[in-house]
């Protein structure tokens, strides 16, 4: 029996003739599958399948292009991507404000408005000083890129007789005390705490005021009755309707009894109960230890007569 012969490829390599045999069956295609044309183009064949198949496209169409992408959206003023603007705005206002109940200023109060956040009332009691015995309503209005604009201004309803107060307008000089407002380091209360000072600590570089500073520098007594006169007008609008319509707007109404009395009495039994918790929380003298003993919790109780 002959050994079987095998033949050489091309690249010289040997190979099997059976190999070579089911290999040309296999790349061999059938001749309703695809035919070869003139050059190298290529033509499927119709095929005999039910499936639904597109139109054909019409004359004169118009291709379909992919919609423009919007531009970019711009970075805000502060940093925040600007769609988030509003809500990191309304966020910030929030810790300011919530900043400033936690720092309990004396005789100041704050409330902001219903209409707008970057817009907050305010009073502020003096029970000391020259301005003693006064009440001064206020308005922070609060810039709309904060925290990365302009420091807050401070308004008082009626101008105070002061030199930091401008005598028309009753804003407070603000910017003396904050020259650049610093994000992350200044903050609403501070403001506020500015605007409580002024009226215990007179400064007179610079004033908005210039009558109220040559008169505290020369005559200190009559700076103190021309105060006296403006503490007496701004109490006697004291119960005067806001100049802001707002249901936020902080108001005075006369003492009336039959409304008063009873929110003072709830006050001042929530007051007594506080202490009470606090005396009882600070009780001191009782011990859980028998004398003689270090075994924790081994002194008897007290049992009740009946």
């Amino acid at each position: 029996m002959k050994p079987e012969k095998s033949c050489a490829s091309p690249s010289g390599e040997m190979m099997n003739p059976f190999w070579s045999m089911s290999s040309a069956s296999v790349r061999k295609k059938p001749d309703n599958e695809e035919k070869i044309v003139s050059g190298d183009q290529k033509i499927s064949p119709p095929r005999s399948s039910n499936k639904k198949q597109l139109p054909t496209i019409p004359k004169n169409a118009v291709p379909i292009t992919k919609p423009i992408s919007p531009a970019p959206t711009t970075q805000s003023t502060n940093g925040t991507h600007a769609s988030y603007g509003p809500f990191y705005l309304e966020y910030s206002l929030l810790a300011e404000f919530t900043l400033v109940v936690k720092q309990k200023l004396p005789g100041v109060y704050v409330q902001p408005s219903y209409r707008s956040a970057l817009m907050w009332f305010g009073v502020i009691f003096i029970r000391h000083g020259l301005y003693q015995d006064g009440v001064f309503k206020f308005t922070v209005y609060i810039p709309d890129n904060y925290p990365d604009g302009e420091c807050p201004r401070l308004v008082f309803d009626i101008p105070v007789f002061h030199p930091l107060v401008d005598p028309i307008s009753g804003e407070l000089d603000v910017k003396r005390a904050f020259a650049k407002w610093r994000r992350n380091h200044n903050h609403i209360w501070q403001v506020l705490m500015y605007a409580r000072r002024i009226f215990y600590k007179i400064d007179t570089t610079s004033p908005l005021n210039p009558e109220a500073a040559v008169l505290y520098e020369k005559d200190v007594q009559l700076f103190k009755s021309k105060v006296v006169d403006s503490v007496k007008l701004c109490n006697s609008h004291l119960f005067d309707q806001p100049k802001i319509e707002d249901p936020y707007a902080i108001t005075f109404s006369p003492w009336n009894p039959v409304l008063h009395d009873e929110a003072r009495e709830k006050m001042l039994a929530q007051k007594r109960k506080s202490e009470e918790q606090n005396k009882s929380l600070n009780a001191t003298g009782l011990s859980w230890v028998k004398p003689g003993s270090v075994l924790p919790f081994s002194k008897e109780e007290n049992v009740l007569q009946t």
